[in-house]
């Protein structure tokens, strides 16, 4: 097990993005959402409770000081447009783009089972600290167009994961990033599984 404060993993920040609240349709019912992102060009600026230009509108899910920024492993995409035709949203194995999932950071090298609560992200000019996975609800299936989708993204440990900002700075697509170790007592794959099995007793 790697010593806290050591290099122990490196990946490559895909694509950055941000998002206004808009009506989204979701559950029967039309909600005010902030999960359709899109890609930003140039620097972002990293602040303390959110990316630049990015918006929560549900607070209770992302935001706040534990929650400003949302991750996302791009190596789960295929897994979701392969499940998009299954399900006949899709007819053609169609790319889904960065940020489809709701997601600020589209990371390529880094899945839930390698990284740790209290690890830290360290960019070129920001660290983002490691803190929860994310507990995907029903706009997620609004988002995918099938039913089972927020079901399917928690047992199968696709969640991504939350960051605090650590150090303040800025992010620019395709920059890569070192994980260094936290106490790394918790995986965000065991974590998302632990919350999974107190809500199916």
């Amino acid at each position: 097990m790697a010593e806290p404060g050591q290099p122990v993993h490196a990946g490559r920040l895909l694509s950055v993005q941000t998002g206004r609240a808009a009506p989204l349709q979701a559950g029967g019912r039309r909600i005010l959402s902030a999960i359709g992102k899109r890609p930003v060009t140039g620097p972002v600026t990293v602040q303390a409770l959110d990316l630049a230009g990015d918006e929560q509108a549900d607070l209770s899910v992302h935001g706040g000081l534990d929650k400003a920024v949302y991750a996302y492993p791009h190596e789960h995409y295929g897994f979701w447009q392969a499940q998009r035709q299954a399900h006949g949203v899709s007819l053609f194995d169609e790319a889904l783009p960065p940020g489809f999932v709701g997601e600020n950071l589209s990371l390529l090298g880094l899945l839930e089972h390698q990284v740790f609560v209290g690890d830290t992200l360290h960019f070129a000019d920001c660290v983002l600290r490691v803190t929860a996975p994310r507990e995907p609800c029903f706009k997620f299936n609004a988002v995918m167009g099938f039913n089972t989708a927020a079901r399917l993204m928690a047992t199968q440990a696709r969640c991504g994961f939350y960051l605090a900002v650590a150090q303040p700075g800025t992010l620019v697509a395709g920059e890569p990033f070192t994980v260094v170790a936290g106490r790394r007592a918790l995986s965000i794959q065991q974590a998302i599984m632990g919350k999974l099995a107190k809500h199916l007793r």
